[in-house]
C-alpha cells in the first residue's frame, strides 16, 4: 500500500507520475532521493517541461516534511544542481 499521499506536497498526480518510474512509498523515495526521482520523471515526460516547484523542490519537501515553498534560494540552487539543471 503507497504512503506517497501521506507525504507533504504529494498530490494525486505527483503520486501517479511517482508510480510511473518505480516509486510506490516514501521508502522508494527516499531511496531514490529527489533529485533522481525528478530526473527520471523528466525522462519519462521527454518534450514537457516539468516544473521544478512542483516536482524537485515538492519531492525534496516530502522527504524533509517541509512545504516546496519554504526552501532557501541556496537550497533551491543545491537541489538544481544536483538534478543537473544548472552548472
Amino acid at each position: 500500500m503507497s504512503d506517497l499521499h501521506q507525504l507533504k506536497n504529494i498530490g494525486k498526480t505527483v503520486e501517479k507520475r511517482l508510480n510511473e518510474i518505480g516509486i510506490f512509498s516514501s521508502a522508494d523515495l527516499k531511496k531514490t532521493g529527489a533529485a533522481k526521482a525528478y530526473q527520471k520523471l523528466s525522462q519519462k515526460q521527454r518534450g514537457r517541461h516539468l516544473p521544478v516547484c512542483y516536482y524537485l523542490y515538492s519531492l525534496e519537501g516530502a522527504l524533509k516534511n517541509k512545504h516546496w515553498d519554504a526552501f532557501s534560494e541556496n537550497e533551491k540552487k543545491k537541489l538544481r544542481l544536483k538534478a543537473g539543471l544548472e552548472k
